[in-house]
């Protein structure tokens, strides 16, 4: 039913599970955006915001956050899932203000477009180990490729041994589907449950860095010495969303641009280093692999002129944003030669993505591995993305080599 805090919105209908919209929701964005830059999604029962225009004031507006007013938020959590609860309490993602800004500035340093150049040669060294390591005949590249370079990068950064990285996958998976559509109890369960593994073992995990730092960002974080130590909780919560985060979008990222350049039979040349930068800002323009975040008003507001009461849901297509004809000609068409414009792929204003400079760089890295003339891939089935809206990712991407 149409929400009357904005009852003079268009109403438009699409189910995110719908298996045309799954594979090419781009056609949904630009029909709902033809009706205004804000309309009302009746499957998501709240308005969205889909021009570059709308998207950004709503995700720099202080106006609005990340979670409702604290007198209209559920007082109530569901039984069986205490223990994803408790990691997301103290959750970047999860808080607003100077609670926000306390933690985030605990991670900036180690996330600088600085310390990710720090990290190239170790970024580069692990790609192409993983690309020589690439078999002959048929293979899935997002398993033998795109899913082990993120991990490896992550859990190089925090500590983590490598030999944990199939079972992080497997947690971070179980926890993620949480924010994809059509969850049911049960993925509320696998949820809980990997959310309790990942707190047991982080925190396990912890004592031991405290026992015995060493060079990484967990020591770093455990043994703080300063004014304002980090609780144990708020510390697991870090990083249980920088082990998630840290992987599971560019794992999308790297199997979308990888297709983008096969599927549209572009020229080894877009990834000569002189436009390699270019190309990859174009690639996470066209293909992003996170379609939505959600904001509330925190206050009575108005929004593209529309007035949106306190404790309104909104949700900000970064998507539909990205493809906005009002700021790129020809949007749907993937051009590596466009010049930058300010997509919004990482977010804006206070939540803009932590390790933005970090993706940029391996995702980079990771075309120059693989859009190369020495392996010369080429696609031997039309992949799939899968049902997992707001992700927007391939689930196998089949190649092999032919050179």
């Amino acid at each position: 039913m149409l929400n009357t805090h904005a009852k003079d919105l268009k109403v438009i209908q699409q189910s995110p599970q719908d298996a045309a919209f799954v594979q090419d929701p781009y056609a949904f964005y630009a029909r709902a955006r033809g009706l205004g830059e804000l309309v009302y999604w009746a499957d998501y029962d709240m308005p969205v915001a889909l021009s570059q225009r709308a998207v950004s004031v709503l995700l720099k507006d202080r106006r609005f956050g990340r979670m409702p007013p604290a007198d209209l938020a559920p007082k109530d959590l569901p039984d069986h899932l205490p223990d994803f609860r408790r990691p997301e309490a103290y959750s970047l993602l999860a808080l607003d203000g100077p609670p926000h800004v306390r933690l985030r500035r605990l991670v900036i340093a180690p996330f600088s477009t600085a310390r990710a150049l720090d990290l190239a040669p170790m970024i580069k060294a692990e790609a192409q180990k993983l690309a020589a390591a690439l078999p002959d005949g048929p293979f899935d590249l997002i398993t033998a490729f795109a899913q082990k370079l993120p991990i490896k990068v992550i859990s190089n950064i925090i500590g983590v041994p490598n030999e944990m990285g199939p079972q992080l996958l497997a947690w971070s998976h179980a926890m993620v589907a949480m924010y994809q559509a059509g969850r049911t109890h049960a993925v509320e369960v696998a949820a809980n449950d990997a959310a309790a593994a990942f707190y047991t073992y982080l925190n396990d995990f912890l004592d031991t860095r405290l026992a015995a730092p060493t060079d990484d960002l967990a020591s770093e974080l455990v043994s703080r010495s300063s004014d304002d130590p980090l609780e144990r909780d708020e510390l697991i919560s870090l990083l249980v969303l920088l082990l998630n985060a840290g992987h599971e979008a560019t794992v999308h990222s790297i199997g979308n641009a990888i297709y983008t350049l096969l599927s549209q039979d572009q020229p080894f040349d877009v990834t000569h280093p002189d436009v390699l930068s270019q190309t990859t800002e174009e690639l996470l323009r066209f293909e992003p692999p996170l379609h939505m975040f959600n904001r509330y008003a925190l206050e009575d507001t108005d929004l593209c002129g529309f007035h949106i009461r306190r404790g309104q849901k909104i949700g900000a297509s970064l998507a539909a944003a990205n493809r906005d004809p009002a700021l790129w000609p020809d949007p749907d068409r993937f051009d590596p030669t466009r010049q930058s414009s300010p997509y919004i792929s990482f977010g804006a204003g206070p939540h803009f993505c932590l390790g933005a400079p970090l993706a940029r760089l391996e995702l980079e890295i990771a075309v120059k591995a693989l859009f190369n003339p020495d392996l010369n891939l080429r696609l031997i089935e039309q992949p799939l993305y899968g049902d997992t809206y707001h992700f927007h990712g391939l689930t196998r991407l089949m190649v092999e080599k032919t050179s």
